[in-house]
This record gives C-alpha cells, structure tokens and sequence, in this order.
C-alpha cells in the first residue's frame, strides 16, 4: 500500500503540470486583463495603464509569464488579487474556511440521508416507503442544482421564513459564542442540502440496489439455514459488502463538493472559494482565478488518492502493490 500510495503521488506530479499549463493559458486567452476594466477615458490615464501593464509584466512574452507565476506558485507565492488589492493566499485564506464547512456539511447529510434511507428501501424494496424515497431520489437526480436552488431559497426562504437566504452568520452575534456557531449552521443547511442533494438521491439508490443484490445471495442463504436472525445478516454480512462502494467515494466527493458549490455559493450569496471565483472571473482577477483553479485540480487529484486508499482499506481483498 505505501508503494502504490508513493507512486500515485509521484504521478501527480506530471498532472499538475499539465493543468497549470492549460489554467494559464486559459486565462491568458480570455480577452482583455485586469486593468481592462479601468479604462475611463473620463478619469483615468492610459498612460497609467501601460506603465503599470509594464510594471506587471503583462508585456512579457508569454513563457517568461507563465515561468514567473509557476515558481512563485511553487514557492507560495500565488500573487497578489487586482480586485481586493492583497495577497491571494491571504484571501483564500479567508474564504476557505466557509467554503469547507459547506462541503463537510453537505457530505454529513448525504451519507446520513442515504445511509438511512438505502438501509429501509434496501430491507423493503417495492413498498410504498421505498416508492417514496424512489420518487425523491428521481427528483433529485433529474432537477439542476441551480434550479433546486433558486426554488429552495424561494420557499424555505422568503415564503417560509425557516432559513436566511444570504450570508454564512449573523453579523450582530459576537464570533465565538455557542449563538456564533448556531447561527452558522442555520446558514448553511440550506445551501449543503441543495449541494448534496443529488449525490444523496445517487447513493440512496445506489445502496438500496446492491443491497437487494446482497440479499440474494449464497452467502445469505447459507446464513439463514444455520439460523442466523435475518436482523444480523443485513447488519453484518450484507450491510458491509454493500457499503465498501459509498465509503470509496468519499474522497471523490471532497473535491466534488467543493468544486460544485461555485454555483450554490452564488444563488444562497454565500461567501466562500465559489462566490469568490465567480467574482474573480467577472474581474478578470486572473492571479485569484488561477489560484482557486490550481487549488480546485489538486482537490480532485487527492481525492481520486482517498479514495484509492480507501478502497484498499475498507476491502481487504484488494492487494495494491
């Protein structure tokens, strides 16, 4: 296991090569840069404008740039945002924080929703239970984020009054205090069940079919006719065979998760890594855009990783060299 995990890790290395390559030239082909949108011919110097392109380096052929941003990338360096006029670790830094409590959030009520309701639809499949979690899991899996999200903070928001539609904490409650944190989850179960929404519905159907699959078996049969209560079949021997899947794709939902709250971050005005991308494209903050894309890439580099590791750890049949 230690050599696969070294290995793999080594071969991360050429990939995330290969994707700063194409982030920066990506973000060079887009047009204009970050000083474009300072262009006034009523108030602003287009003298000024050249000198600082100059001082920026955005005269350079395209190599030396792409040779100065990676060194410094690699050295910590991620530059400095154009927009918020600091420095770009210092304002993901920032973000960050709300953006991974959103995720972790969001994959605590996938796995709990799933977990319980494949459990019941798996045990009594064809019931009107199992229909009614079926017909969630359709929608879930058929309505787009986007849309589920501006629905949700419709109702639950506007309507209903049960949730705030923007913002990660009430500004008036001092940080810290049991009301701080309160007020925080109050703020994002709305959005991390949106953004979990359709993995909930994939996995809830997912579990509930293998499990229906397990419970055909030879093994279980053979459990039965020694007596074993049907109670522990499910628990111990069917329950584990069809849960090594789900565990396996936690890694992959880490950077998932992530990554897709760009746009539930920005329906539900939630200040994390996504609204700040979405900002950053619209600005033409390129130093913060090809931070967040390079942090985003290495997320689902370490989380195909996880979940490999997982996958040989939950399974002890799987030998990986």
């Amino acid at each position: 296991m230690l050599k696969y995990t070294l290995r793999r890790v080594l071969g991360m290395i050429p990939m995330l090569f290969l994707v700063s390559v194409v982030v920066f030239f990506l973000a060079k082909a887009m047009p204009g840069d970050s000083l474009s949108g300072e262009i006034d011919p009523t108030n602003t110097n287009p003298e000024y404008i050249a000198e600082m392109r100059e001082k920026l380096g955005y005269n350079d052929p395209v190599y030396v740039q792409y040779y100065r941003w990676v060194t410094d990338f690699m050295s910590g360096d991620f530059g400095k945002s154009t927009r918020y006029k600091m420095p770009v670790a210092d304002l993901i830094g920032e973000k960050l924080p709300n953006t991974i409590f959103l995720a972790l959030t969001s994959l605590l009520i996938t796995y709990v929703l799933a977990f319980a309701m494949g459990m019941y639809s798996g045990r009594k499949p064809y019931t009107l239970g199992d229909n009614l979690i079926a017909g969630f899991n359709y929608a879930g899996i058929a309505i787009p984020s986007f849309v589920a999200g501006v629905f949700a903070v419709y109702f639950f928001a506007f309507k209903l009054n049960w949730f705030p539609f923007a913002g990660s904490v009430d500004i008036e409650i001092d940080k810290g205090t049991i009301e701080y944190w309160m007020s925080r989850i109050h703020h994002v179960m709305l959005p991390a069940f949106v953004l979990g929404m359709f993995s909930t519905a994939s996995y809830t159907q997912f579990l509930r079919n293998d499990l229906i699959e397990n419970s055909r078996k030879d093994f279980v049969r053979t459990a039965l006719a020694k007596g074993t209560p049907m109670g522990k079949i499910y628990n111990v021997h069917i329950l584990r065979n069809s849960i090594i899947p789900l565990v396996t794709f936690l890694g992959f939902d880490i950077a998932a998760l992530v990554g897709g709250a760009i746009i539930t971050e920005k329906i539900f005005t939630y200040p994390g890594i996504g609204l700040l991308f979405l900002d950053s494209v619209n600005n033409r903050d390129y130093p913060t855009v090809m931070a967040i894309t390079m942090m985003l890439s290495a997320m689902v580099l370490i989380g195909n990783l996880i979940a490999d590791i997982l996958y040989g750890i939950v399974d002890p049949r799987i030998r990986l060299g």
